[in-house]
């Protein structure tokens, strides 16, 4: 099993391998408005009536086409439908996130870890917000 600082190398280089490195560098400002754009998109799977447990997928409607068709389950015939739904959507979150990580060279694991352990200490409902 992959520790999280070796999916986070992994996730990075797979972004570099798939061109989204190439060339023009995005701003930090649009990576993040990429990060809120998968969960706007996890957001209207719940508008759209989907429970956050629901997965479903889209398949290819023929071999070397472009346009996908929604399957009730993985499909057996193009064996790699695209999954869709909130945990998708909230996958693509993480994915963006550790990507940004990778190129900056943030050490998430470690962050992750510091940042819980201050919000244990922290006192019941902090800050006192309604949300």
């Amino acid at each position: 099993m992959l520790q999280l600082s070796e999916f986070v190398k992994e996730v990075g280089e797979n972004a570099i391998a798939h061109g989204w490195w190439n060339g023009q560098e995005r701003s930090f400002g649009e990576l993040i408005a990429l990060c809120h754009s998968e969960l706007s998109e996890a957001l209207e799977e719940h508008r759209n009536g989907k429970q956050p447990t629901d997965t479903y997928y889209l398949c290819k409607s023929m071999p070397n086409s472009d346009d996908f068709i929604r399957c009730n389950k993985k499909c057996e015939e193009c064996k790699h439908g695209k999954p869709e739904g909130i945990p998708s959507e909230l996958a693509d979150v993480i994915i963006r996130i550790f990507d940004m990580c990778h190129h900056y060279g943030i050490d998430i694991e470690s962050m992750l870890i510091e940042k819980h352990e201050f919000n244990k200490s922290r006192p019941y409902k902090h800050g006192g917000k309604l949300i």
